[in-house]
């Protein structure tokens, strides 16, 4: 809508560029002569708006843009052949990208509504370790708008939006778990899942989110920047959504759930992965934001806008940091773990050799904590039919606690109560013609005599010495 007296001012600026246009009188009686309707490719919607700003069309003149799906013009194709020169012709106005942050922002109710459904839905797929309910979480999940609002607020310098953003994102990460822990609480007390901690534990879906790695962090900044590139470019965000709520919404639900089974412990790792999936989210977005040149309409706005996505910046990058050396932790666990396993397996296997025993299996049992820690381990030997088996579980135990006290980094969360616990479990086995065993129909467990380690001074937990058991 043109205002009163901007009427060839305007006309100049869409001859200039030489866009095709129509013109209707304005007989609305208010303080516009004329609505001007006009094509333009998407890379043009900016800057044109910027010359049509500069000749007096303000915010108050009603600019509407809308998606045309077809232009048949020779006119338009030259011009929009003039504007692919352009950096990034995909790249949508500013003002295109405001209306789309706040639509992908719902309203508070709906939000919490979806926030509330999704949790359940999560915590159920959890339990249940279905791979497929859980994504039906994640499709659900509105945590996409909220993420590309506080960016966009942030870069383009709209305050009320950035408030929105992070208000929606405080709520949406405090109610998911509140959520989920009494949905899961609810679940556990009246026996609809009748799982001991260790259990629920146990179960795939949760146990991979207990003690996330540095994998962990790509993934969210992954999704921040997929966000952003969606959001910037028209693309539509659905996809991109369940990617940002798969980074957010599981973690959330094992915290719930870990809660729940009254295990905060336990989960202290996905408290972590939700605070830095949400962090690396929304950092990511930021970056993509800027690099992508958007910057708000007024000059003078610039250098406080850029001082202030500097600031949030920093602190983001701040807190991912700090989060992160956790996950590194985790990470090098995990590698020192892998390193134990594979190196106590070698010794069992030649300790056996030694005493002509067959090695069978062997299974390490670590604490709850992120940073697993090897507490147990239970070797299964065979021994041929008729033979008392050596009493082994001494020296067995000393050579893989020697292995254990040399790992690759030294680990500041490894209990320091003793030695790990070995304990061997022996089996009759018969050779067969070709050269492999079999375990006997009939299985013969026999004790073996415990002893103290050298020098130890600790009492044998019942059923079990310090370092051997059988």
């Amino acid at each position: 809508m043109i205002p009163a007296g901007r009427r060839d001012a305007v006309l100049d600026v869409l001859e200039s560029e030489g866009i095709d246009y129509a013109l209707t009188d304005e007989n609305s009686q208010r303080d516009f002569v004329a609505v001007v309707t006009f094509p333009l490719p998407s890379a043009a919607v900016e800057p044109v708006l910027e010359e049509l700003r500069e000749a007096g069309v303000e915010r108050d003149a009603y600019t509407v843009v809308v998606n045309a799906e077809t232009v048949v013009s020779d006119r338009f194709e030259s011009l929009a052949e003039a504007y692919e020169m352009v950096e990034d012709p995909d790249r949508i106005a500013r003002e295109e990208l405001v209306t789309r942050a706040r639509d992908l922002a719902p309203r508070p109710d709906t939000f919490i509504a979806m926030t509330a459904i999704s949790a359940i839905v999560a915590t159920a797929g959890l339990l249940l370790d279905s791979p497929a309910v859980v994504v039906g979480s994640m499709v659900i999940a509105p945590l996409i708008g909220p993420a590309m609002a506080t960016s966009v607020g942030t870069v383009l310098d709209e305050d009320d939006l950035f408030r929105r953003g992070v208000a929606l994102q405080a709520i949406g990460g405090v109610l998911a778990v509140l959520v989920a822990a009494l949905f899961a609480a609810a679940l556990h007390l009246t026996g609809v899942v009748p799982h001991t901690a260790a259990e629920v534990f146990a179960i795939g879906e949760i146990r991979e989110r207990l003690a996330p790695d540095l994998l962990s962090l790509a993934i969210a900044l992954g999704a921040g920047a997929a966000g952003a590139l969606s959001l910037s470019s028209g693309v539509s965000a659905a996809l991109v959504g369940v990617m940002i709520a798969a980074a957010l919404v599981p973690p959330t639900a094992v915290l719930g759930i870990g809660l729940a089974w009254g295990r905060p412990v336990a989960v202290l790792g996905s408290a972590v992965l939700v605070g830095l999936n949400f962090l690396s989210v929304n950092f990511a977005a930021l970056v993509v934001l800027w690099i992508e040149g958007y910057r708000p309409d007024r000059w003078f706005r610039l250098a406080d806008t850029r001082v202030t996505t500097v600031t949030r910046l920093v602190v983001l990058g701040v807190g991912i940091v700090l989060l992160s050396a956790f996950l590194l932790g985790v990470t090098v666990s995990t590698v020192q773990t892998a390193a134990f396993q594979e190196d106590a397996q070698a010794v069992v296997e030649s300790t056996l050799a030694e005493y002509d025993l067959t090695f069978i299996s062997m299974e390490v049992d670590y604490d709850e904590f992120p940073l697993r820690y090897p507490e147990r381990v239970i070797v299964t030997a065979g021994h041929p039919p008729g033979v008392d088996p050596p009493q082994i579980a001494d020296p067995l135990a000393r050579r893989i606690n020697a292995q254990a006290s040399d790992p690759l980094v030294p680990d500041p969360f490894a209990p320091d109560d003793g030695p790990i616990v070995v304990s061997i479990r022996f089996v009759t086995v018969e050779s067969s013609d070709d050269g492999g065993v079999t375990p006997s129909p009939e299985r013969v467990s026999r004790p073996v005599p415990h002893r103290a380690a050298p020098g130890g001074d600790r009492p044998a937990p019942a059923g079990a010495s310090p370092v051997g058991g059988a």
